[in-house]
């Protein structure tokens, strides 16, 4: 098969055909044998990372990691706590695969500070959004890893997005704010996604993979010749470099992990949002998460299920409960531990976070209304300090009694692990203002670091 003439190669590419032809740019290379290959060729492509889970709606803390077995019924509820690997810490007896892996995580009992509506702003870039308002709006995290630090591999972006989009816009995530539309998350759950994902009939089909690699390549090079490339805008770099490779294709193709592996993580429906509004019930998404970390992505968010129990009619907080507590149990035991198995667990930091906790006293309706007085957060991995609990609250779950944390030092410790001093680095807001990265220039919590 010989190289097409180049008028053909330059004119003959159509958008989808050209998402095709990424996706199986390296004729089927898979990317655990893309790694593979970097490692034997001493190309090291270990990077610090975070994984961020979003649990949309608000979760309960009092029922998950801070049961209150001794209070009234009407604050208790129905679940049970269950004695974990860790001597001295109980958690929710829906949870035994986190419970026999607690040496592996450290939860926040006392998370302040959080605001009162629905809003997931502050999950995603820690500044209360009525507070210290910045022009253009704050940049989350990952949109200012990427501005900082920039790719930490060849033809990977540094932040992608896993979140679904929720029909309640105060569910989703709040973009890049005042850096700018060219830091946003690449978004690969959107229609485009099917045409990124190799597919071994397509690739069978290819008499000469070594041949396309070589007419590939040379229209890559006439590009690249011709100035093209740098007449492009940003989005179109970013395409351009992502769709040359199969690196991002192969990562989001979770079919080509064991049927063991992704059973471990379980599967959801991405198309059946919770109660309409929330984001699917997806568990693949960690897996996709750890997939992307690996391939060399440096933040990759997600969202998960819908946490918002008012209770009402066939919808208790409980009856919910019992329906997700399972498969949360399962899908995020599984990412934590194949972060250890692969030893990626020093380097990439994992973070359960809602947007507020719930009320003590279960309502009328038979669900647990917001509670932006305390709340919880669970870490895992980038070399943290695990198998702990820092911070109280009361007998009701109802305030930090110990040790109140606040999202500046969450997120100064995902900073920090990154390998970014968060109080000596500023960016500038659209203004021309210098901005420091975390709320009330907070330090990294202690404990952890």
């Amino acid at each position: 098969m010989g190289l097409p003439p180049k008028s053909q190669y330059r004119n003959s590419f159509s958008r989808r055909g050209f998402l095709q032809m990424g996706a199986l740019g390296l004729g089927g290379i898979s990317l655990p044998r893309i790694l593979e290959a970097e490692t034997k060729t001493g190309i090291r492509t270990s990077h610090k990372s975070v994984i961020l889970i979003y649990l949309v709606g608000g979760p309960p803390h009092q029922d998950m990691f801070d049961l209150k077995p001794n209070a009234p019924k009407e604050i208790a509820g129905p679940w049970k706590p269950i004695s974990t690997k860790v001597p001295g810490i109980q958690i929710c007896e829906a949870f035994p695969r986190l419970a026999e892996m607690m040496d592996k995580f450290t939860i926040i009992r006392s998370l302040v500070g959080n605001q009162v509506d629905h809003d997931a702003s502050q999950v995603f870039h820690g500044h209360h959004p009525q507070k210290l308002k910045a022009e253009g709006g704050w940049p989350q995290f990952g949109s200012t890893i990427s501005k900082i630090q920039g790719p930490a591999v060849e033809g990977m972006l540094p932040f992608i997005s896993l979140c679904y989009q929720c029909t309640h816009g105060p569910y989703n995530e709040p973009g890049p704010g005042f850096l700018g539309p060219s830091l946003a998350p690449f978004r690969p759950m959107g229609p485009s996604r099917q045409d990124m994902i190799l597919r071994s009939e397509r690739s069978g089909t290819l008499a000469d993979r070594k041949a396309l690699l070589q007419s590939f390549d040379h229209f890559r090079r006439e590009v690249d010749a011709s100035g093209s490339a740098e007449g492009m805008d940003t989005f179109n770099q970013q395409a351009f470099g992502l769709l040359t490779s199969s690196r991002l294709a192969q990562a989001l193709d979770i079919t080509q992990e064991s049927s063991k592996t992704i059973a471990r993580y379980g599967m959801g429906d991405p198309k059946i949002h919770i109660d309409e509004n929330g984001a699917p019930r997806v568990p693949q998404s960690m897996l996709m998460a750890r997939r992307l970390i690996e391939a060399g992505v440096r933040v990759v968010t997600l969202n998960y299920s819908k946490w918002d129990w008012h209770g009402g009619d066939n919808n208790s907080i409980f009856k919910r409960e019992a329906e997700d507590f399972p498969v949360f149990d399962q899908c995020l035991s599984a990412l934590v531990e194949d972060l250890h198995i692969r030893g990626m667990a020093d380097d990439c930091s994992v973070v359960v976070m809602g947007e507020f906790g719930r009320t003590p006293k279960i309502n009328g309706q038979v669900g647990r209304d917001h509670w932006p007085a305390v709340n919880f957060a669970l870490l895992a991995g980038g070399g943290m300090k695990t198998g702990q609990v820092i911070g109280s609250t009361d007998k009701i779950a109802g305030e930090a009694t110990s040790r109140p944390v606040t999202y500046g030092e969450i997120y100064s410790t995902l900073y920090h692990n990154m390998g970014v001093n968060p109080n000596s680095i500023v960016i500038q807001d659209l203004q021309g203002r210098p901005q420091y990265l975390v709320e009330d220039q907070a330090k990294p919590i202690s404990e952890l670091v």
